[in-house]
């Protein structure tokens, strides 16, 4: 579903990736591991459109989408969850998720999508008049997803879903997202706790200084001694 091909993107004289190649099958849930100021959110960037490569190509959904606008790139299927949650703090929750179907007009399908989305995340009913920034981490990232989903995506791109949680919240949120895959959502996860991104992903891709170092199934990954020593906690 979507193909990243040799992308290398800069910010003024400074290279941030160096010819990624990534791909994201529909219907899998693939994390994107690494450290801080790795390139993880750059890569994500460039996908939604925030950031243009000078080199290289994006493909989703069999279309070439590398100098789409973001609002084109939502249009066409691909909704982030961005990092730090970025709701709107003094508008109410209810305001906030419809920021989500701002490029939809089909009125009458948002109110279903709503009322679904209400059922999925019953705390999001129950603060429906709140101000979003009145809500806890957690509850904000359960708002963020779910103004995600409203825009009705093929993919969820979500960017360090756990910064900032609770354990029992991230715990909470990674079940939301593993849900989310298994009710047919694709996913690319951009995480920096490999442990919980690995423990619900199909497959995961390691970012190093913007060159991507190890790529293997998520089983595959949780027992390479290159992965463990230097990101899952373990030194055998």
């Amino acid at each position: 579903m979507l193909h990243l091909k040799g992308i290398s993107t800069r910010y003024g004289p400074i290279q941030v990736l160096k010819d990624v190649d990534l791909s994201v099958c529909a219907g899998e849930l693939v994390c994107l591991l690494g450290g801080n100021a790795c390139g993880k959110t750059t890569t994500m960037k460039t996908i939604i459109g925030l950031v243009k490569p000078f080199k290289g190509e994006i493909e989703f959904d069999g279309h070439p989408i590398t100098h789409w606008s973001p609002a084109q790139i939502v249009k066409g299927g691909i909704s982030p969850v961005l990092e730090g949650r970025r709701i709107f703090p003094y508008l109410t929750v209810f305001e906030n998720l419809l920021m989500g179907a701002h490029t939809r007009d089909d009125r009458a399908e948002v109110e279903k999508d709503l009322n679904a989305l209400f059922q999925q995340f019953p705390v999001l009913l129950e603060r429906k008049t709140q101000a979003g920034g009145t809500l806890s981490g957690g509850e904000q990232q359960m708002l963020a997803m779910a103004r995600a989903l409203l825009a009705r995506p093929k993919m969820l791109i979500m960017d360090e879903p756990s910064m900032g949680l609770s354990p029992l919240f991230v715990e909470k949120i990674f079940e939301m997202i593993q849900d989310l895959n298994r009710q047919g959502m694709t996913i690319l996860l951009v995480e920096q706790n490999a442990n919980m991104a690995l423990s619900i992903a199909h497959r995961g891709y390691v970012l190093q200084t913007g060159t991507i170092v190890l790529q293997d199934t998520a089983a595959g990954l949780l027992n390479n001694p290159l992965m463990k020593k230097a990101y899952l906690g373990t030194l055998e």
